[in-house]
């Protein structure tokens, strides 16, 4: 298995995170984004968007964080991770899918934006407002659950995770979600979490 990442990548980070949680064997390739590796046509034929994480693994090559995780815990965690029956699946799926939206539209490109000078899409202030929306969700979850889904850990807190811990980069602060905060540290403490940096 082979895994084509950045080291600033938040949703590289989530498939490290699930990588090392299941104790999965696997090579790691860092493209250079700086000098738009990713943008080639070589890295292009792995990933038509031209983004990072790439999942390389016995022919099946998957260009999305989601797909990725959901690849890995089909594959290697059981139905601890992800499961098949459909109410608890939509229950986990129902996070990953925040994830790919409020929280990724909101604070990663708000992120993005401050810490490249560049803006995806929208306005720092927007990308706050809609992080926010993805924040008030996990407290309000979060002050009754340990975790987001299941009662335990899942695909969901992996996939969140990695975008709600950088908040603060992109000047949401996380002082007004203690619940949120408790849950990082959960997370943080699960035997086999990757640290953030490579």
């Amino acid at each position: 298995m082979k895994l084509h990442l950045a080291a600033n990548s938040g949703n590289s980070y989530k498939v490290r995170i699930l990588l090392s949680l299941l104790k999965v064997p696997h090579e790691t390739v860092r493209v250079d984004m700086k000098n738009r590796e990713h943008k080639q046509p070589a890295f292009l034929k792995l990933n038509p968007r031209g983004e990072v994480p790439v999942l390389e693994d016995e022919g099946v090559v998957l260009w999305d964080s989601a797909a990725c995780l959901v690849y890995l815990a089909r594959k290697h965690g059981g139905e601890q991770w992800l499961p098949t029956a459909p109410g608890p699946m939509a229950e986990v799926m129902q996070w990953v899918a925040l994830a790919g939206n409020e929280i990724q539209f909101g604070l990663q490109y708000a992120r993005r934006g401050m810490l490249q000078g560049r803006w995806t899409a929208g306005t720092l202030e927007q990308g706050q407002a809609i992080g926010r929306v993805a924040l008030e969700a996990l407290e309000l979850r979060l002050k009754d659950n340990k975790w987001l889904a299941m009662g335990r850990p899942t695909i969901a807190d992996v996939a969140c995770f990695p975008y709600i811990e950088t908040a603060p980069e992109s000047k949401v602060p996380l002082d007004p979600f203690p619940a949120t905060q408790a849950w990082l540290a959960r997370c943080k403490a699960l035997p086999g979490w990757a640290k953030r940096e490579l």
